[in-house]
């Protein structure tokens, strides 16, 4: 069996991480409240920044191939494992029993019946009535999935002119605030300037929490100026900053709902009504966040937004957490919304720009790292 030792390469073992995103919102307010500096220790961070820096520039960066390959470990070695123990001995018959266990393995992912048969069936097309090795199978599902999860580079639509304005819609317990605070921070490190729009009025540890990932940050934010207030009058109050200001982003929350909820989905036309007054093309964009953790729960979410909510693309959370990647694939191809970010760690900078085939490279472990300048090249990518 020496053919699939290559195969079994060891991981080396990182932290165990409790994923924030998928937090109740208390705690995870908690947490940032703690990360966050206070006025009293600004002084002493101020002082010891030298020092902080010098050992912070003496580690080496993370690329976007390990960040990645780290956030699909569950959905990675699910996949590795159970399609390699179909081969017991050296090479398999592909005949209707090897692709029907085949078939139940790749849906365990949550890739959904239709993607899994497509690529069962592409298999049969190729080899049955062969025998095959780990590797030819292994192939053929990574050309098919890089096929299936064929999208746009540009992760975001930049305006014109002006500010950039993106609304940020998703159920509740989605990861959606931290997302906002992951994007926010990837366009400060891009050196462009950011206003939040706390729009998530109907819950007060939302508004809180994204107040202290402001500050954590160094951006700006509006907030309603009473608890449940209008959402649409953070939208505008937080566009009209922006445009009068300069401000390069505006990133506008919104409330937690459900596609069924019809009062709150009108709120949301009303969002688009009052931005769009300002600005005709806005938002530019409309960032529906999904719960990697939720699989196929998260394919009705995407039904109901990408129409309601007019989702331009998706922000794929908390796939750390999870051996159910594979859901990107039926999202992608039910809905043809690209996956534009996903969320792989609990950190500001753990936001990846997604590239299918860097996903489907760390989604089977190939390469093992990182070829030479790759995390060097994309070192602006990478830190979000």
């Amino acid at each position: 069996m020496a053919l699939f030792d290559r195969f079994r390469r060891r991981k080396e073992e990182e932290p165990k991480r409790a994923s924030a995103e998928g937090g109740d919102p208390s705690s995870e307010l908690a947490s940032a409240a703690e990360a966050a500096p206070t006025p009293e220790l600004a002084g002493a961070s101020e002082s010891g920044s030298a020092e902080s820096q010098g050992v912070e520039a003496s580690r080496p960066k993370e690329g976007f191939f390990s960040r990645i390959r780290r956030g699909l470990q569950k959905t990675s070695q699910l996949l590795r494992t159970d399609i390699r123990d179909l081969f017991k001995r050296e090479g398999r018959l592909v005949d209707d029993a090897f692709l029907d266990e085949l078939f139940a393995i790749l849906v365990r992912t949550d890739m959904g019946a239709g993607p899994a048969n497509e690529i069962r069936e592409e298999i049969a097309k190729e080899f049955r009535g062969r025998v095959v090795q780990f590797e030819d199978v292994l192939e053929v599902i990574r050309s098919k999935i890089r096929q299936l999860l064929d999208a746009p580079e540009e992760p975001i639509r930049w305006a014109a002119e002006g500010p950039t304005v993106i609304l940020v819609v998703g159920v509740n317990g989605s990861g959606k605030t931290t997302s906002i605070a992951k994007l926010a921070h990837r366009f400060r490190q891009e050196g462009k300037s950011v206003i939040l729009g706390a729009g998530d009025t109907f819950r007060a540890a939302a508004v809180e929490q994204l107040k202290v990932w402001a500050e954590r940050i160094g951006v700006d934010i509006v907030t309603s100026d009473k608890p449940g207030g209008d959402p649409a009058s953070v939208a505008f109050r937080t566009v009209e900053r922006a445009l009068q200001e300069g401000i390069d982003v505006a990133i506008i929350d919104t409330a937690g709902r459900l596609q069924t909820q019809k009062n709150l989905m009108q709120q949301l036309e009303k969002i688009y009504r009052v931005i769009g007054k300002q600005i005709p093309e806005a938002p530019h964009e409309t960032l529906l966040v999904l719960d990697a953790t939720a699989g196929q729960n998260g394919i009705s979410q995407a039904r109901g937004f990408s129409d309601a909510a007019r989702c331009t693309g998706i922000v794929l959370a908390k796939l750390d957490g999870t051996a159910k990647g594979g859901v990107i694939i039926p999202i992608r191809k039910q809905f043809g919304l690209p996956v534009k970010f996903v969320g792989v760690g609990e950190k500001p900078e753990d936001l990846a720009v997604f590239r299918p085939e860097e996903f489907v490279a760390a989604l089977f472990e190939e390469p093992a790292t990182e070829p030479a300048g790759v995390s060097s090249s994309r070192s602006g990518e990478s830190r979000a």
